[in-house]
């Protein structure tokens, strides 16, 4: 979920649990959404006797990332035996109300379970939903059973598949899924984890001295821990903050093992350069999936790249990034 990490410590093996899973007061559905990917459209209706799981998800959420690999594995796993996996897509930022973006992401992923495109959040309200990812477990007579707001406590979610499998006659063996996160879908470093998500946009910004929606040039200035500062002319819109002049920067004083940041460019299509720093030294073996070692990298489309993952101890450092083209824009920070 954004802002907030879910992982309850509780080791959950068996096929039954402790207590007896209520059914919740939603009235849930499928329809009245956009374009689906993967499959035709879908209602509870049609899918009366599976196992429905639902996840509210965003392609630009890292907290959404870390969850897809356990998606996937249940998918392959317990699709044979009952379980439907639907992806709810529901955008945070304008561009990803984009179908052929959603689409690459959905192919970058190797996701190949039922995804639709909610931009109206019309299936978002029918479940009452608040944040991303969350998880929502329906029986094989279409109620809601059981919701998980946040990633993490997969091995919780896990034995709710299996025991309403169970409940709709599907027999099942001891093994449960196997899985093994990496690159992006690697947990967070919950231990050093002291930076939360920041965004550059005024609308939800924390940023000093910003003047929305016109060009200002900013002064470099050496920001405190969980703050960010620009540097160069840029204008700050609702959503992001677009680099105005051929060179520009932004810094930022974080705590984690993992730093990424939403990036895209105004023209798609055109690859924009940009150089990181951390503490004014390139990152070296601390650099993330999406830069070298010498810290550069290129804006190729809207996305979350990955620009910081640490090796051994954490602590607090000052991180830059430097745009070598105009056009640049750069939305949130996240960490892990």
């Amino acid at each position: 979920m954004k802002n907030l990490i879910v992982f309850l410590l509780t080791c959950l093996t068996t096929i039954a649990i402790a207590s007896p899973l209520r059914g919740e007061p939603l009235q849930a559905r499928l329809e009245g959404a956009g374009e689906w990917i993967n499959s035709p459209p879908l209602s509870l209706t049609q899918l009366s006797g599976k196992v429905v799981l639902v996840d509210f998800w965003t392609y630009s959420c890292i907290n959404c990332q870390r969850t897809l690999p356990y998606l996937r594995e249940w998918a392959r796993k317990y699709g044979p035996l009952g379980l439907v996996v639907i992806g709810v897509h529901a955008p945070e930022f304008g561009f990803e109300r984009d179908v052929r973006r959603v689409r690459q992401a959905v192919r970058e992923g190797q996701l190949d379970y039922p995804i639709v495109l909610d931009n109206d959040f019309t299936i978002w309200r029918a479940f009452n939903n608040r944040a991303w990812p969350a998880l929502y477990f329906v029986d094989g007579r279409g109620r809601v059973r059981h919701h998980q707001i946040g990633e993490g406590d997969y091995e919780r979610a896990e034995d709710i598949i299996r025991q309403l499998l169970v409940e709709a006659g599907a027999v099942l063996g001891t093994e449960v899924a196997r899985v093994v996160p990496a690159g992006l879908g690697l947990a967070p470093d919950l231990g050093n984890l002291r930076s939360p998500e920041l965004y550059l946009g005024h609308a939800r910004g924390n940023g000093r001295d910003i003047l929305p929606n016109q060009v200002k040039r900013y002064a470099r200035r050496n920001p405190a821990l969980n703050k960010w500062s620009l540097a160069g002319d840029w204008t700050v819109r609702s959503e992001y903050a677009e680099l105005s002049s051929s060179l520009g920067s932004v810094q930022l004083r974080f705590h984690a093992r993992d730093l990424h940041l939403v990036l895209g460019p105004v023209i798609d299509g055109k690859p924009l350069p940009f150089r990181i720093t951390i503490d004014g030294l390139p990152p070296g073996i601390a650099a993330g999936l999406d830069v070298d070692a010498n810290g550069r990298g290129l804006i190729t489309g809207n996305r979350l790249y990955q620009l910081v993952r640490q090796h051994g101890p954490v602590r607090e450092r000052h991180f830059e990034i430097t745009f070598e083209a105009p056009g640049a824009r750069a939305y949130a920070f996240t960490f892990g």
